[in-house]
């Protein structure tokens, strides 16, 4: 069966007329502790050319890793692709780890995403083991954009709807800084999965733990809820991002996924009420269905709840305890105020998306919120993403943290997933500097599980404790010098007080000197090449350069661009005699050819060699 409860973030409301209330709606698989169910999983790794290098290394011992956490009775494949897509490992049960990773291992980047090649076939591998009764799941990886295969956005979104519909869902995970995560989380809003955003290379492993653990606690599926308001009761908002739809009925059906073991599955939403009078108001009737493991088996079962508020005098209504709902409706609504304010700065009303941000930050800490560490630390990033909003330089880093928090709060209730960021404001390169701690407090910011964390170093401090400090200048290996630091109210957490500096140890090079930015030799000439491929020097990074590989184009060996943002078809000018095909090449700077439809490879020309997983 499933448990469900609901509670209001008034506890009374005030009678009248034009009344709007929140309400936060739980619902937990009460189930008996029942063995793991098997899984039946296909990974399907983007090994095209912009996941050369570090990426790919990662990505594939992030792959390994999971290999050794799976059973025999578990079945396992694995789709790599690039241009082209290789079953690198056939649907198969997990017997032989030893030979499973060392398939694993010699994967090898190649050239443009064909990223819906590679999906489909993960999907067509899942359903030849298809088994209601095991996890069945595609968990799609990438690092780019789609840029061959299909590559429209609605018809990959819907086509992951079809497949959950088969029962097949899909998990999307976005690498680094260049994929599109609105391709990615639509994905797997339609399909009722999971989305993570892999902001750290060495963060793929840990992540991919993160989901492994996720379907292992899968004891529920399909939850679906409609709302059966009563009159006078209008819906105004829907605090998640589940799918909402309608019935013949014009009620609201809202598609909430699955369920995990010993997690709340939470549903937040805001009511508008025309009128009420002193005493109990039927709001709703909430109708649920899901599919639950029970015995051992999947069944499916619904219910249905009233749901019912008090209504009071003004007194009553003032005097009533605030329910401790409030902070958990709280972070609902922070992300959905995250989402709206992105939404509005990309359509150019970036004045009005900070004033979304930072009105929410002046009801947060009205309502004392800010003593919350949790609350205290949204806060922080609502000033710093209205910061950046105001100055219209959100950027890429920005954007996706923004959609990655919003997602995480509003789809999965896990401490692990929320609040993640680990880009550093650029305010950090501009900060004072000191040499020396002097009679102020050393405090340095450490990355702990995809969060930007501040610690005390200095003696005489809790170094446990975590502290509120200003996301814009938090920066992953950064030490401060603050004047003091001060407790909050219930003593769980500090605050920074006075002004504070970056501290350079002297001695020491200071990596936040300035930007780290580096840029390619723009020398404007176009490459030369010595007599064969093998006396070009070689490299296992790509970084600021370009990526470039050798194709057979009918009895011709072309040479292509494979790192994103280049047309994948174009003929380049390269050196013939280093052509070999296949190999892949890193050259400093790609031009554009006066004939506007090819190009010119510029700069020296390294080839490019793989690094081993080993």
């Amino acid at each position: 069966m499933i448990k469900t409860s609901y509670e209001f973030d008034q506890s009374i409301l005030a009678a009248g007329s034009s009344l709007k209330t929140n309400i936060l709606l739980r619902f937990r698989a009460d189930t008996a502790k029942s063995p793991r169910r098997n899984l039946n999983l296909s990974l399907v790794i983007d090994r095209s050319g912009s996941m050369a290098g570090a990426p790919l290394h990662h990505a594939l011992k992030a792959a390994e890793s999971v290999v050794d956490q799976l059973e025999p009775d578990d079945i396992l494949s694995v789709v790599v692709y690039d241009d082209e897509v290789n079953s690198v490992v056939p649907p198969q049960s997990v017997t032989n780890k030893a030979a499973l990773k060392n398939s694993i291992r010699k994967v090898r980047a190649g050239g443009i995403t064909n990223l819906s090649g590679g999906w489909l076939k993960g999907c067509e591998h899942v359903k030849t083991r298809l088994d209601p009764q095991k996890i069945n799941r595609v968990l799609l990886l990438t690092d780019g954009h789609a840029n061959m295969g299909i590559q429209d956005p609605k018809i990959l979104t819907a086509t992951s709807g079809q497949k959950a519909e088969e029962g097949i869902i899909t998990t999307t995970l976005g690498f680094a800084q260049g994929f599109n995560e609105d391709l990615l989380i639509g994905m797997a809003r339609a399909a009722t999965g999971n989305f993570y955003f892999i902001q750290s290379i060495d963060e793929a492993t840990e992540v991919f733990s993160i989901e492994l653990d996720s379907l292992r606690a899968v004891v529920g599926q399909n939850l679906k809820v409609t709302l059966e308001l009563a009159d006078g009761v209008s819906l105004v908002d829907t605090l998640s991002l589940a799918k909402v739809s309608q019935n013949d009925a014009s009620q609201a059906v809202i598609t909430l996924g699955e369920l995990y073991e010993g997690e709340d599955k939470l549903l937040g939403l805001s009511l508008g009420i025309s009128s009420a009078r002193v005493g109990e108001l039927p709001l709703m009737k909430l109708h649920y269905s899901a599919d639950v493991v029970q015995n051992d088996l999947i069944q499916s079962v619904s219910g249905t709840v009233d749901v019912v508020t008090k209504v009071g005098t003004v007194e009553e209504a003032a005097f009533a305890a605030t329910s401790h709902i409030i902070l958990e409706l709280s972070r609902l609504t922070i992300a959905k105020a995250k989402e709206t304010g992105l939404n509005l700065a990309e359509h150019g009303k970036h004045q009005e998306a900070e004033q979304t941000l930072r009105a929410l930050v002046k009801d947060l800490r009205d309502k004392g919120l800010n003593e919350n560490f949790e609350i205290a630390e949204e806060i922080d990033q609502l000033e710093y993403f209205a910061g950046r909003i105001a100055q219209k330089a959100l950027g890429n880093a920005g954007r996706k943290e923004m959609r990655d928090q919003t997602y995480q709060t509003m789809t999965r209730n896990r401490n692990d997933l929320v609040g993640r960021g680990v880009t550093a404001g650029d305010e950090v390169y501009a900060m004072p500097i000191v040499n020396e701690v002097g009679s102020g407090v050393e405090l340095y910011c450490v990355r702990e599980g995809g969060k930007l964390r501040v610690k005390v170093m200095s003696e005489g401090y809790d170094s446990t404790k975590n502290i509120q400090f200003p996301r814009a200048i938090r920066a992953e290996g950064a030490r401060y010098v603050v004047e003091g630091l001060e407790l909050s109210s219930e003593h769980t957490f500090y605050r920074v007080r006075g002004n504070i500096t970056r501290f350079a140890q002297p001695g020491e090079t200071d990596i936040f000197v300035a930007p780290r930015q580096s840029h390619p030799t723009n020398t404007g000439k176009a490459s030369k090449g010595p007599a064969s491929a093998a006396d070009l020097s070689t490299t296992d990074s790509v970084g600021n350069s370009i990526l470039v590989q050798c194709v057979k184009d009918g009895s011709k060996l072309r040479a292509r661009v494979v790192s994103d943002g280049y047309e994948p078809d174009w003929n380049m000018r390269f050196p013939r005699s280093v052509r070999e095909e296949g190999i892949l090449y890193v050259v400093d700077e790609v031009k554009t050819a006066p004939d506007g439809k090819s190009y010119i490879a510029c700069g020296e020309i390294k080839r490019f060699v793989q690094p081993t997983t080993n």
